[in-house]
């Protein structure tokens, strides 16, 4: 059951009561965090998680409120409920009307949390966020507005966009590696099925010579193609054997011993055989759907010819960056060419603006023919070098340089993004196992990031006003002193 708390029901600032005495700054960057966030929006979006019966669920304040401070402070989920416990700004942030001492959740609580905000959730709550405009800048368009007729709308502002790998933790997969695990989780099913069969002798699985076989390969550091090929073999006819045994078990006892967990797991078991026997027999290194990893087999290799990992393993996302707000545009556990995405980005910035954008910044990969000629017909400046020969005017060329350099300069906040939320959210090693909040978190770290962006933003407004007051009061001052001495003067003479 959820009971739905309005805004206008929600305690005011000066409300929150602190038992040791005092009250909260209303400067502090929590207090500042939490106004910038559409509460009244995630409110209606959390409630259809929940039916009208059951016992009454913690607000969508506190769940969403959570999650933020989790990615925001990069920390576990244990450490956040301890955190919250301790700081009542925090607790001012999740919605608590006064401070308490007491842990608000069990940490296992987030989890749950991270399953009711899916992926297309979290990107409406993002592009709400990135939409809103400042109050200060609010004002000062429409003082523009009055003072100058509307102009026709034309391409404006800069898109900028790129693509990159999200890697998971897993460990770096080798086929040795992932059929060894599918063989010990087989044999832990055998281990399972025969304590329901106490009547019947225990099948042989040959483990402690599986194993064996498997040390003395991996404690190698170069193998031979023969040498790999002949280890690969053996491991896959232990994994054929106790497959072979578990169909025979679980014809007399059924598989509803095994749980939901070791069930997901002999099924993944059976596909890794398949693929691994594929590769084996045609001697090739590619296959569809190829799985790398048994807890997590979402997981696809993602080729992307970096120098520090030619290949990596998680989530493939597009972005796109205007006014340095970024969008989620894509997210995807499978590789794909990103070629693809030029158009409905540009699309989704018209959808989002109300106009396409005056450029796009983009590396080579995105500069196809079907792209420029799509630019090209709504008026877009592509950046980089276009088609054909370089034209022979050495001014113009001059020109045209000095522009190329300009375009890769303006595509450095892209790439910083990324750093950005890799180095400081911890997207550099995604920790959940599980493929829907997986993509709840990356979706999540986007969105702090854009709130990040506001709260330097609003912090900046503050300092220039504060500025701004005592650069007048000061020049008033020097005003009234200099004028003074200017009569004196003029008196004397």
């Amino acid at each position: 059951m959820y009971k739905s708390k309005h805004s206008g029901q929600q305690l005011e600032f000066v409300d929150f009561y602190l038992p040791f005495g005092g009250k909260l700054k209303t400067n502090n960057r929590w207090v500042i965090l939490r106004s910038l966030i559409p509460w009244d929006e995630i409110e209606e979006e959390y409630a259809k998680n929940f039916s009208k019966r059951g016992p009454r669920a913690l607000s969508s304040q506190i769940a969403l409120g959570s999650l933020i401070i989790k990615e925001r402070l990069d920390l576990t989920d244990e450490e956040t409920a301890a955190q919250i416990s301790e700081n009542p700004y925090l607790q001012y942030f999740i919605g608590f009307e006064e401070f308490s001492d007491d842990l608000p959740f069990d940490s296992s609580s987030l989890t749950h949390f991270r399953k009711r905000f899916d992926l297309d959730t979290i990107n409406r709550f993002n592009e709400i966020i990135c939409l809103k405009k400042d109050d200060d800048v609010e004002k000062s368009n429409d003082e523009d507005d009055t003072k100058d007729p509307p102009k026709p709308i034309e391409n404006q502002g800069q898109l900028l966009m790129d693509a990159t790998c999200i890697p998971a933790d897993i460990t770096y997969p080798t086929d040795m590696k992932l059929l060894n695990k599918c063989r010990e989780k087989s044999e832990k099913i055998i281990d399972l099925l025969h304590k329901k069969e106490n009547d019947k002798k225990k099948v042989r699985t040959y483990r402690q010579k599986a194993r064996k076989n498997f040390l003395g390969f991996i404690r190698k550091k170069r193998h031979s193609n023969k040498v790999r090929r002949k280890a690969i073999s053996k491991q896959l006819s232990y994994l054929k054997r106790n497959l072979a045994h578990i169909e025979e078990l679980k014809k007399g006892c059924g598989l509803g011993i095994l749980g939901k967990g070791l069930h997901r797991d002999l099924i993944v078991i059976n596909e890794i055989y398949r693929q691994q026997k594929d590769l084996f027999l045609r001697k090739s290194t590619q296959v569809d759907d190829r799985i790398v990893s048994l807890s997590q087999p979402h997981i696809r290799p993602i080729k992307r010819g970096k120098l520090k990992a030619a290949t990596e393993f998680g989530a493939k996302i597009s972005i796109s960056l205007v006014d340095g707000l970024s969008y989620l545009d894509r997210l995807s556990w499978d590789a794909y060419n990103e070629t693809e995405d030029l158009i409905p980005q540009v699309e989704s910035y018209k959808q989002r603006h109300g106009f396409y954008p005056e450029s796009v910044h983009a590396d080579q990969i995105y500069r196809s023919v079907k792209n420029r000629n799509y630019c090209k017909e709504k008026g877009i400046r592509l950046s980089g070098k276009p088609l054909g020969r370089p034209t022979k005017d050495s001014e113009i060329l001059a020109l045209q340089k000095d522009q190329f350099r300009l375009d890769e300069i303006s595509r450095i906040p892209v790439e910083g993004k990324f750093g950005q939320v890799k180095r400081r959210f911890g997207l550099s090693r995604l920790m959940c196992k599980l493929a829907k909040t997986s993509e709840t978190v990356i979706a999540l770290v986007f969105m702090i990031s854009n709130l990040e962006k506001k709260l330097v933003r609003a912090f900046i407004f503050v300092f220039i006003s504060v500025a701004k007051r005592l650069f007048e009061r000061s020049f008033k001052q020097w005003n009234c002193k200099k004028y003074g001495e200017m009569i004196m003067r003029f008196r004397s003479v």
